[in-house]
């Protein structure tokens, strides 16, 4: 049991998570606030301070050595400051610094989420173990991060490892992000439900539209839904073998919302593997489902802050 605690934010557009976890990734106290993403800068900075006030009232407050962030993106962590897109009263908002204050100047370690996630997979999840990985969030967008030589690589501004928006498709549809034929404008929930409406599935009687209802349906077979899914994996399939082929990792870890679909996800996922990831080094790698819960950004987040200290350290991280 490690005396030391270190604090932790998850900061996304529904909600604001914080919580108190020791050195074994455990959450020993918690505290959370809905996220008033259509507010201003300063009224979500406020839920953020209550959730640190939660936090504080502790009794193991005092033992927090340092406090990792992990946030919805874009993040500049050299610059300490955060612009989520689905927060639009926080851009280039200077979040480490806010934090500092609120917490009486701990210091702060800020990640991107997908990279938080990430962390929390190779301490105790589906990475654990494997010096180097790939983990990827599949779901409103697609994020991800990397573990390389056993250590997270978040990179300089806390988005190294940004999958979604490797284009795949030089003459695909534009992505809002600017390029064209992004992963994530094909693999991403909204974008495999939008495709199979397209082509002709219709959603059942209670007009479910989402990408869990198109998965059900590729489930029953039908073949609009099989088609969307099996794009979806082509295009994840294409990514993670560039980043292999790139960086020499051995697993991709897939978590996130449409990473529940199952089989018709990871079964066409990983044919269309064997067609991209050719060369001698990549052939081998696996693709398996994430294993951490909703708590990963968390735990990622502790991880960040248990790693980024000298006089704090955490078995595996």
């Amino acid at each position: 049991m490690h005396t030391d605690l270190v604090a932790a934010l998850d900061i996304g557009g529904t909600k604001i998570a914080g919580a108190l976890v020791d050195g074994d990734g455990a959450i020993l106290v918690r505290a959370q606030r809905p996220t008033p993403a259509q507010q201003d800068g300063g009224t979500v900075m406020r839920a953020v301070e209550e959730v640190l006030g939660d936090l504080a009232a502790s009794p193991l407050w005092g033992r927090a050595r340092a406090l990792g962030i992990g946030s919805a993106g874009p993040v500049d962590a050299s610059a300490g400051t955060v612009s989520p897109v689905n927060v639009p009263g926080w851009r280039d908002y200077p979040l480490v610094e806010r934090v500092r204050a609120a917490t009486g100047n701990l210091p702060v370690e800020l990640i991107g989420d997908g990279v938080a996630i990430t962390a929390a997979e190779h301490w105790q999840g589906a990475a654990r173990g494997h010096d180097n990985a790939l983990c990827m969030v599949v779901s409103t967008g697609v994020g991800g991060g990397l573990v390389l030589g056993g250590r997270l690589h978040p990179g300089p501004t806390g988005n190294a490892g940004h999958i979604g928006h490797i284009s795949v498709d030089l003459d695909g549809d534009p992505c809002p992000c600017g390029a064209r034929g992004c992963v994530e404008r094909i693999a991403s929930g909204p974008n495999i439900a939008r495709r199979a409406l397209e082509n002709g599935w219709l959603p059942g009687p209670d007009g479910d539209t989402s990408a869990a209802a198109v998965a059900a349906a590729a489930r029953a077979g039908h073949p609009v839904a099989v088609a969307s899914f099996e794009r979806a994996a082509q295009a994840l399939a294409a990514g993670i073998a560039a980043t292999a082929t790139l960086v020499e990792i051995d697993i991709a870890v897939i978590g996130g919302g449409v990473g529940k679909a199952g089989d018709v996800l990871f079964a066409p996922l990983r044919r269309s593997l064997a067609d991209y990831a050719t060369l001698s080094f990549v052939r081998n790698l696996a693709v398996v489902p994430a294993q951490m819960s909703t708590d990963a950004g968390l735990v990622g987040a502790a991880a960040a802050a248990l790693a980024s200290g000298p006089e704090v350290t955490a078995a595996g991280v």
